[in-house]
């Protein structure tokens, strides 16, 4: 569990103080694309990992300690994600011909696909499966920890634009080579596999790569699209704020993830409440906080240039709100009564009204980072009506629901 709160913590930091930096250092067009590439690579990375984070995971732990099964499972799931990675990598050439911002940073688009493919030998679902979540917590530290040293000495200007993608390669590689010798310590050898028992793999993992299609909608489907009907610089506004948004947000996991355990074990209603009581203010004033110095904070995040998003920031206040008590309502409240399905059922549903609405204001011609963030805000409020509607009227799977236990 340390380890797993480790690794959450990381994956916050490491973009936080990255990001900014190079937003400082590159142009705001430069900056923009690279927001827009590594967007693309969120969807590229989503085919190539397919949902195998969870079906692998499921699949390892139930081989329990069957070094063999173990062996097998991890080949096939290899060579599916091999197979995933080389059609990724063809539609990312035809994209790089189509799409204006590929087409004219098409080193730097193809370069960044080399992090991802390194990706399918790193094999995070077996060390979760047999629960060794320091291989995991260990080697992502220091991958990133030598792109981020490396990004502070090489990169200066937007002549060093593509240092970016060729120092995740270098993290990327040294991972890899940690994570085979983790494999033979444990040992797992994966070998070879037929075609038919990868796509049968395909074919297994493909509800759990769907939910996840589906949350990609709320963040890198705008960036993408903003790259395509918007400019660089809005891209890279756009960008920032997200990045913000993102890492306020992701403040609101570790406790979605602790108090998780606990609903699942006393389905008590009255914590959620609990909670929503306490940190509802706290959001709030973060709120308002938010909108007198959205600014000065994208000036200290970024620099000067990037003060002008100001009214984006403003307009993406209500991601704020609504997200926390719309995450607090998923996994931790219907998730603990067996709804699993349900939340991603509404997960999918929030993310279809976002990509309908964003192809209504394309067509209708009124798309604008303006109104992208107006749709973004209440996707999140349709999100946490559904969840929390859903909750009243699975009231009777919760064992406490206001002082007195369910009958």
């Amino acid at each position: 569990m340390i380890h797993l709160y480790g690794f959450n913590i990381a994956k916050i930091l490491f973009p936080l103080i990255t990001l900014p930096y190079l937003a400082r250092v590159l142009s705001v067009d430069a900056y923009g694309v690279v927001s827009f590439v590594r967007s693309v690579m969120v969807y590229i990375q989503l085919t190539v990992d397919f949902g195998f984070m969870l079906s692998g995971t499921k699949e390892i732990v139930e081989a329990g300690k069957d070094k063999e099964k173990i062996s097998e499972i991890t080949s096939r799931i290899l060579f599916a994600r091999i197979i995933l990675a080389f059609v990724s990598f063809a539609v990312l050439l035809v994209l790089s011909f189509v799409l204006p911002i590929l087409a004219r940073y098409k080193t730097f688009a193809l370069l960044s696909f080399f992090p991802v493919f390194l990706s399918v030998f790193l094999f995070d679902f077996v060390f979760r499966g047999i629960e060794k979540m320091q291989v995991i917590s260990t080697r992502f530290v220091i991958m990133k920890s030598i792109a981020l040293v490396f990004t502070f000495v090489m990169i200066k200007d937007d002549s060093n634009l593509l240092w970016i993608p060729l120092l995740d390669t270098i993290g990327s590689f040294i991972a890899v080579i940690l994570v085979a010798f983790q494999l033979k310590k444990n040992s797992v050898i994966p070998g070879l596999s037929t075609f038919k028992k990868a796509w049968e793999s395909i074919e297994s993992s493909f509800n759990y790569f769907i939910s996840n299609l589906a949350t990609t909608a709320f963040n890198a489907f705008n960036t993408v699209v903003i790259g395509i009907v918007l400019t660089t610089t809005e891209v890279a506004y756009w960008g920032i704020c997200m990045q913000l948004v993102g890492g306020i947000q992701a403040l609101y996991t570790p406790i979605i993830d602790g108090v998780y355990p606990d609903m699942v074990r006393t389905k008590d209603l009255r914590q959620i409440r609990r909670i929503l009581y306490v940190l509802v203010p706290v959001i709030s004033a973060g709120c308002i906080f938010t909108y007198f110095f959205a600014g000065k904070g994208l000036a200290i995040v970024g620099g000067e240039d990037y003060r002008a998003a100001d009214f984006l920031l403003r307009w993406l206040i209500p991601v704020l709100f609504f997200g926390f008590p719309s995450m607090l309502f998923g996994w931790p409240t219907l998730g603990a009564i067996e709804k699993q399905r349900t939340v991603a059922a509404t997960t999918i549903a929030a993310s279809l009204l976002q990509v309908v609405s964003v192809f209504v204001l394309i067509i209708a011609g009124r798309f604008s980072l303006t109104t992208v963030a107006i749709v973004r805000g209440f996707v999140e409020l349709f999100l946490l009506i559904i969840r929390f509607t859903l909750t009243l009227k699975n009231k009777k799977g919760f064992t406490i629901i206001s002082g007195e236990k369910n009958a």
